[in-house]
């Protein structure tokens, strides 16, 4: 038996029918239904006969974790997805958890953040047990929850001794090779000044003039510190909610009078070469201008993420030429018929992913996943052919990894 052989096999229609099952269960993130989700892919990899346990994470947050057995004397390959789904927003046309499916595509909530992902490694899987393939080594499958909270699943789950020589995370990169993204971490600034009617206002110390002032400069800053133009190309700031009023409380029914305080909280994306505390230092530094700007302005800045008991996620970095981008860059030349994209590929360079902690666990692994193109927008969705050409790919990794008997 061959890899080819095993591609040729596919059931390509329970392969879409596995996808429409997960996209129709609602999971949205730190919900009763995300548990439901992790019980329900516990049960289907056990009817496969991979053992599997619901590994606890947090409360009563859960995540499943399966395993192919290998015959041994090969290396091993973790598969890592996350479970959990952003809510959806306004402007569907489609029923986000209708798994309605047309020509091209598959629609729903999720469904490229990341469930088809996640359901492209278990049809892999699934596609090999049927064919009574046999392997050297493992395949491990890590289905986890929290990613939307730093990856607080993945980190449980490192802790917990899950290791494999290998990983594949899936997150959406439309099947190109993602070696480089940036380290992800939300902060929180405090602006206070001071209040007059607005007859004073030159009087004052205006926190929302100060505050509107201050996102332009966020959102085109470039950190200090870089050691290459590639690490510099994933560095942005961005701020993502802003309020203010009057007093700690931010008043809005007194606006004759000058807001006194303002709350800013955003993301900042930097390179591997740089830090949660260099980027914070750089805040800092604008920050003092701007009390310079605006005499009587006090500001703090610190991490909204440590505020939140979340983990942070780091920078994610793996040599082109390490073997796990050799072999996907085979899978998809054997797929494709054409040479991967490989690197710091935009816009999923900007992301925060799950690599980056398996990474800093000693894991040597890369991200490339199915759909991106249609990602956390109104009617998500993926191409079905982009889809399946991922279970494909990701045989042909398990192959050459896990070593084909």
């Amino acid at each position: 038996m061959t890899a080819q052989e095993l591609i040729d096999s596919i059931d390509e229609q329970a392969c879409l029918e596995r996808l429409i099952d997960l996209v129709q269960r609602k999971s949205y993130t730190e919900t009763d239904e995300e548990r439901a989700l992790a019980e329900h892919v516990h049960k289907i990899v056990q009817t496969l006969g991979m053992s599997s346990e619901l590994q606890p994470v947090e409360k009563e947050r859960v995540n499943t974790i399966a395993t192919l057995k290998g015959t041994g004397g090969g290396s091993s390959l973790l598969f890592n997805g996350h479970l959990d789904t952003n809510p959806a927003t306004s402007g569907w046309t489609v029923d986000p958890w209708g798994g309605f499916m047309d020509d091209e595509f598959i629609y729903g909530i999720g469904v490229s953040n990341m469930k088809a992902g996640d359901c492209a490694y278990l049809c892999a899987v699934e596609t090999l047990v049927k064919a009574g393939a046999k392997l050297k080594g493992d395949v491990i499958l890590s289905f986890v929850v929290g990613e939307l909270q730093g990856g607080i699943g993945t980190v449980r789950m490192i802790e917990q001794g899950t290791r494999a020589d290998y990983f594949i995370n899936s997150e959406p990169t439309d099947l190109q090779a993602l070696t480089l993204h940036a380290g992800a971490f939300s902060y929180e600034i405090q602006l206070r000044g001071s209040t007059r009617h607005v007859s004073k206002r030159h009087e004052a110390c205006d926190a929302l003039a100060a505050a509107a002032a201050l996102v332009p400069r966020i959102n085109g800053i470039t950190f200090s510190g870089v050691a290459n133009e590639q690490h510099r190309a994933i560095n942005r700031g961005h701020v993502g909610a802003i309020r203010a009023g009057l007093g700690e409380e931010f008043h809005e029914w007194r606006p004759p009078q000058v807001a006194d305080h303002a709350k800013l909280l955003g993301t900042c994306r930097y390179g591997p070469s740089q830090s949660v505390e260099s980027v914070l230092a750089d805040l800092r530094q604008m920050l003092d201008a701007l009390e310079l700007e605006f005499p009587g302005l006090v500001s703090t800045v610190g991490s909204h993420d440590v505020r939140k008991d979340k983990p942070q996620m780091p920078p994610f970095e793996v040599s082109g030429d390490s073997r796990i981008v050799k072999v996907m860059n085979k899978a998809f030349e054997q797929v494709h018929g054409a040479s991967q994209p490989t690197g710091a590929i935009m816009p999923p360079a900007f992301f925060g992913t799950d690599a980056a902690h398996l990474s800093a666990a000693g894991m040597q692994g890369i991200v490339c996943g199915p759909g991106g193109e249609f990602n956390t927008m109104p009617d998500e969705r993926v191409r079905k052919s982009q889809y399946l050409n991922c279970v494909r790919m990701y045989i042909v990794a398990i192959c050459e990894i896990c070593e084909l008997l």
